[in-house]
């Protein structure tokens, strides 16, 4: 595997747990936080855009 894509799938492994990390503080629902983890790094910038 490529150092790219290595690269890539860390970021999308990290923009997941970040915005599932965030939506559990935020609305302590097990739900949302799949729901934004499935939307990982959208997520992340939509709250950081809003707060």
């Amino acid at each position: 595997m490529s150092k790219s894509n290595e690269a890539v799938k860390s970021g999308i492994t990290f923009g997941s747990a970040l915005a599932i990390a965030i939506s559990w503080s935020v609305n302590k629902s097990i739900l949302w936080a799949i729901l934004h983890g499935l939307l990982s790094w959208f997520y992340v910038i939509y709250y950081v855009i809003t707060r």
